[in-house]
């Protein structure tokens, strides 16, 4: 009889101790950190010297102000403090963009309450893009101007912007639209205006992994 109490004893600390257990799993699995990468932390590499001269410390975003499809100069001052997705598309592109803006609009719901993240879509066909333009655009893809910005810009300086500021291969098309070359990515940008990813915007998995890094971002886990 006595061995049954002891045995009774045991399962009823075990019981017990199941809950401390679980508990101290937990706090030690919240501590962990998700490890996002910050890009270019020594500068970027410039082969063909086609940027400026920059030293080897942290690369940023540089300054830029283009105008929105509501006429509006936005750009690098409207990223301080907030995360911003960025991809480089234009309107009358024949291949990957369509895809890409289906997509951003994947992006777009997910965070469309959440004012701490922005999107921006920057034309690389700026002469075609105007304004009226990228409105018609952004209204068939559901994007509040604010929200998700389509910007279209001086020619030089947006592809200057984008091979230069975001690192991503341009070239321009010359008003034809199978000429142009741009990349399909997203870029994931912090508060400070650091790369902290690129992601395929073709790649329905790829644009996954952006909205969940964007979410560790979010809350402050990195």
């Amino acid at each position: 009889m006595r061995g049954i109490r002891i045995l009774q004893g045991l399962v009823l600390v075990c019981i017990l101790l199941i809950p401390i257990l679980i508990i101290l799993f937990l706090k030690g699995f919240g501590t962990n950190n998700y490890d996002l990468p910050i890009y270019f932390e020594h500068g970027v590499d410039n082969p063909f010297q086609e940027c400026p001269v920059t030293d080897t410390t942290q690369h940023f975003i540089p300054e830029f102000t283009f105008t929105n499809q509501e006429g509006n100069p936005v750009g690098r001052a409207q990223m301080e403090g907030k995360i911003t997705i960025v991809d480089f598309f234009f309107t009358s592109c024949p291949s990957i963009c369509p895809v890409m803006s289906k997509e951003m609009e994947r992006v777009n719901d997910m965070f469309r309450d959440e004012p701490m993240v922005q999107i921006m879509s920057i034309s690389i066909d700026p002469e075609y893009d105007t304004t009226k333009i990228l409105m018609d655009y952004a209204n068939e893809h559901g994007a509040q101007a604010g929200k998700w910005d389509f910007l279209t810009g001086p020619k030089e300086e947006t592809y200057q912007l984008a091979r230069c500021g975001f690192v991503l291969p341009t070239l321009d098309g010359f008003g034809v639209p199978d000429d142009f070359v741009h990349s399909d990515k997203f870029v994931l940008i912090d508060e400070l205006g650091r790369i902290r990813g690129y992601y395929s915007g073709t790649n329905r998995e790829d644009v996954d992994l952006l909205m969940l890094e964007t979410k560790v971002l979010l809350h402050g886990k990195n």
